[in-house]
């Protein structure tokens, strides 16, 4: 599954679900969305893949 469709399915399930589901899924989402923001990241350049030696 890719990553934006993960994100979409945690965001779906966000609206269907209890309270302490909900606080379980918002984490997962927080991550999701910050794993993302990486990848992007990495992509455009902004920041460096390999870590400095």
């Amino acid at each position: 599954m890719l990553l934006e469709q993960h994100i979409g399915e945690l965001r779906r399930q966000m609206n269907h679900c209890d309270p302490d589901e909900r606080r379980q899924i918002a984490a997962e989402l927080e991550l999701a969305l910050s794993e993302l923001a990486v990848i992007m990241a990495e992509q455009d350049g902004s920041i460096d893949a390999v870590p400095p030696s």
